[in-house]
């Protein structure tokens, strides 16, 4: 059973993640970026900045970099999988609204990120 206070870090983490991308995103398509790449190189800033702060903070792994950075980027693919299942399972199949499903996702991807991280990546 994960403690509370590494799940707390955990969130944070992901906050600081999801931060990042908004922030690099809009950085870049405020200097003129289409959003497309404006948002993908904000999401490659959010990869490096959840990858450390997991790795060094909320799991404090010492596993080496040429282990946990491939796993990383697995489970990241991962969790991109899951979530274009649910969304298209969710809205395209069952038609499900938007909104509903997306939070749908965004529960399950944490929780799956977070075992996959804790047991695999970063053990």
């Amino acid at each position: 059973m994960p403690s509370v206070e590494r799940l707390l870090r955990y969130g944070v983490s992901g906050g600081l993640s999801a931060v990042t991308h908004l922030g690099v995103g809009w950085g870049g398509h405020h200097l003129g970026l289409p959003p497309v790449p404006a948002s993908t190189i904000g999401f490659l800033a959010s990869i490096v900045v959840s990858y450390t702060l997991q790795r060094t903070w909320v799991f404090r792994s010492g596993a080496g970099h040429l282990s946990a950075g491939p796993r990383f980027l697995a489970v990241t693919a991962a969790a991109f999988s899951l979530n274009t299942v649910v969304l298209w399972v969710g809205a395209d199949l069952l038609h499900g609204p938007y909104p509903l499903v997306q939070a749908v996702a965004l529960v399950l991807i944490p929780a799956l990120n977070y075992v996959l991280n804790s047991r695999w990546t970063f053990a």
